[in-house]
């Protein structure tokens, strides 16, 4: 069975999940939360295609895809900045000292924001127009 859908369900709900934490002013999360929407995203790609998206590293699960759905250089580039977002936007030891929310700011959210809207939708386009 395919569920392709309900990972790009998933990616939207975490997308707005990021927006959510962006007005909050919560930035950690909201740059996480952006990069889990792209993962999600990348993994619907993986499902409607018939196989499995392993790992969390979105570039190179697009890097990974048939030459067909591979994406832009320019998009791996969005994907790997959100790669950087994985870990130490949720744990202390990320960083020398402090903790995630004193080192990212509502500039970062709403770069990553962007970032994973554009993955999301280079995956929605390819979802619904193959």
């Amino acid at each position: 069975m395919k569920r392709h859908w309900d990972w790009l369900a998933q990616a939207l709900r975490d997308l707005r999940h990021a927006e959510t934490s962006l007005g909050a002013g919560d930035y950690e999360w909201a740059c996480f939360a952006a990069q889990q929407a792209a993962e999600k995203a990348v993994k619907a790609l993986y499902e409607y295609l018939g196989g499995e998206g392993w790992g969390h590293t979105v570039s190179k699960l697009l890097k990974e895809l048939p030459d067909e759905f591979r994406p832009s250089r320019e998009l791996i580039k969005d994907a790997a900045d959100l790669d950087k977002l994985y870990i130490p936007t949720r744990y202390p030891n990320g960083f020398e000292e402090g903790y995630p929310g004193e080192f990212f700011h509502e500039e970062n959210a709403k770069e990553a924001i962007n970032k994973a809207k554009r993955i999301i939708e280079y995956v929605e386009e390819k979802i619904s127009g193959s």
